[in-house]
């Protein structure tokens, strides 16, 4: 909601009456944390080890990016990874869901059709993250990364990374619905590595996640083009929108109007005939959703993730001493 990042006067009135719904939101929520902390409810540790990339706040933080940057530089140094989805946003047939080559995302969300796409590393759906991991230890996976899940306590995890959108912060710094929070700001003193999306930095001891543009290419067939800078219309359906149409600009290409839909949320069959002949540009994380209905001038716009030598040598270091010690 956008109060949460407005310091305006005439939110005062709402926040105000909603503090009482935050203050047992997060009475209920710490309970829990602490319930499972002291094995009051059952969790689950899977045989190899855990890294949960998450974040305290709802909506999109960019923690599809550090994902798929860990999951290349775990390629690169012999692990087998696998990534764990609740696959918010699709139904599955049945799970676990391995996602392939032929998923939709209707079946399996948007982000681990493009985690597979990106990586084609061993992606498992399910909104039990527990049953997804035992089933990617079976196919022989060592080390598990999960997209999502830092309040998903009933499965245990060795290292937590938290991604805080640079732009937003934590907005108010109040829990839900007052505020942006799933958990109060001083959760990010027990995670082992903050990840600041974009300038400036969230605090001294995090570690700047860059977004580069690798190139324009054609939903349809994913080829790269050149030479192609003028649009009818930009869409943006993740958590912050804003974000993407900035970059457009930053980049030197023209838009005539933006278009804005929630975090996973699909044009309407209206807007989708009425965009359908224009010269669309979007971000790779919609083109995921109309790979096989979108126009012929229908493009989107790649980015690379990257991250400091600090962050892998902490990351990795990390992982060596749980490795060892269990």
């Amino acid at each position: 909601m956008k109060f949460w990042y407005q310091a305006k006067q005439q939110h005062w009135i709402k926040i105000g009456l909603l503090l009482p719904l935050s203050g047992l939101f997060y009475l209920v929520a710490s309970a829990r944390r602490l319930a499972f902390k002291l094995s009051w409810f059952s969790s689950y540790r899977p045989p190899i080890p855990v890294a949960i990339v998450g974040n305290i706040s709802v909506g999109g933080n960019g923690k599809t990016p550090v994902v798929l940057a860990l999951v290349e530089a775990a390629k690169q140094r012999g692990f087998k990874p696998a990534v764990v989805s609740r696959g918010y946003g699709g139904k599955a047939p049945y799970y676990p869901f391995v996602v392939s080559s032929t998923s939709q995302s209707a079946e399996c969300g948007d982000e681990p059709l493009l985690i597979y796409q990106r990586t084609k590393c061993l992606v498992v759906v399910d909104p039990n993250r527990s049953a997804a991991c035992k089933a990617a230890v079976e196919q022989g996976s060592d080390l598990i990364i999960c997209d999502d899940g830092m309040q998903h306590y009933a499965l245990q995890r060795d290292i937590e990374i938290a991604v805080v959108d640079a732009q937003r912060g934590l907005g108010n710094g109040l829990c839900l619905p007052a505020g942006p929070l799933r958990e109060t700001a001083s959760r990010l003193s027990a995670v082992d590595l903050i990840v600041s999306n974009g300038e400036p930095a969230f605090n001294a001891n995090s570690h700047l996640l860059q977004l580069r543009a690798s190139g324009l290419r054609r939903v349809s067939d994913q080829q790269q083009v050149t030479d192609v800078t003028q649009f009818d219309a930009a869409i943006a359906g993740i958590g912050n929108p804003a974000r993407f149409f900035d970059s457009l600009t930053v980049l030197g290409f023209a838009c005539k109007k933006q278009v804005s839909l929630d975090d996973h949320k699909h044009l309407s069959k209206e807007q989708h005939k009425e965009l359908f002949e224009k010269r669309i540009i979007m971000t790779e994380k919609d083109a995921i959703k109309y790979r096989h209905t979108a126009g012929d001038e229908w493009y989107y716009l790649p980015v690379d993730s990257v991250l400091p030598d600090a962050f892998y040598q902490q990351f990795f270091s990390l992982l060596q001493e749980k490795i060892h010690v269990s």
